[in-house]
């Protein structure tokens, strides 16, 4: 495990100790909310699957991996709130063909139907991509889960070249898994998302998990393209760090970059509180005098706000 350096700043307020404290946190930092780019809300028959898989979490990954919120639809959406969560993207995405379209449309009247939540879409890799994902823009997507790893497709598949020129010339980003995290998948590797953004440059990015465990790599994006993004899914909790350590100087590596790193949480299905995401964003801003408060309430609340032009 990567031990963070000492706290540096004394302007950063207490960290919350449990969920119950996260809005006390807030309004420490004058914030009116968290806006979160990184949360699950799916049809009940794929999240009872999505569950499933992680009660074999020692199977797949070699660790145990109890979902933290597993409560009715209703009482997930209520407990965001109670944390304090303003605004969440309500992610979704596919694992076969003929399965985005469908999900679109269901992810789309979740989010008409819960005022916190923004619309978002989903690709995967065939013929109708283009027509289903531009009706989406079209309709007010605000962003895009792309998930190679469950996905199982590469990013660089033909099919999918005119749809990364559609959100690129949109300017509606993609949530993209592409990171070998939490294991590796056929097409993961931030080398071969890297040859899409070098075809589409333009291409707005949200690295989720901060491309886990391949963190330096992921700032390298960051640095090369200026419509790349972080999210800080799952990134330095006790649970992650055990098998995917920071950098020593992880805090100080976010300084060049502080206004591009948007907080996620993984929500609901985390294997802990989610005190503990917001915890460790704060123990970042603590530990280098060039971030403190500023930077977070901008991973918190102005970075994301920005990314999904809200």
């Amino acid at each position: 495990m990567t031990e963070l350096p000492s706290p540096a700043r004394h302007d950063v307020p207490a960290p919350p100790t449990a969920d119950d404290d996260v809005p006390r946190f807030l309004a420490d930092l004058g914030l009116p909310g968290i806006v979160d780019v990184h949360v699950h809300f799916l049809p009940e028959p794929v999240l009872r699957k999505v569950w499933a898989y992680f009660d074999q979490a020692q199977e797949h990954y070699g660790t145990e991996w109890p979902v933290q919120y597993r409560t009715p639809e209703a009482e997930r959406v209520a407990t965001l709130e109670k944390l304090g969560v303003r605004t969440f993207a309500p992610l979704v995405y596919p694992h076969k063909p003929a399965m985005a379209r469908w999900l679109i449309e269901w992810v789309t009247a979740f989010a008409a139907a819960t005022p916190d939540a923004v619309p978002t879409a989903t690709l995967y890799p065939e013929e109708d991509v283009v027509d289903y994902l531009g009706a989406a823009v079209e309709a007010g997507a605000r962003v895009v889960k792309v998930h190679v790893q469950v996905g199982a497709f590469d990013p660089r598949d033909p099919l999918l070249r005119p749809a990364w020129g559609l959100l690129a010339d949109a300017g509606v980003p993609a949530v993209v898994h592409c990171g070998h995290g939490p294991r590796p998948g056929a097409h993961t590797g931030l080398d071969v998302f890297g040859d899409v953004l070098a075809e589409h440059p333009r291409l707005a990015v949200e690295l989720a998990h901060a491309g886990k465990p391949d963190f330096v790599d992921a700032l390298d994006l960051v640095h090369r393209y200026e419509r790349v993004y972080l999210d800080t899914t799952m990134v330095g909790t006790p649970f992650s760090l055990r098998t995917a350590p920071l950098p020593h100087d992880w805090p100080a590596r976010l300084v060049d970059v502080a206004d591009r790193i948007v907080f996620g949480s993984d929500f609901p299905n985390i294997p802990y509180e989610y005190a503990e995401q917001v915890r460790a964003v704060a123990g970042w801003a603590a530990a280098d005098d060039r971030l403190g408060t500023a930077f977070l309430r901008s991973v918190l609340h102005d970075a994301p706000r920005r990314l999904l032009a809200l």
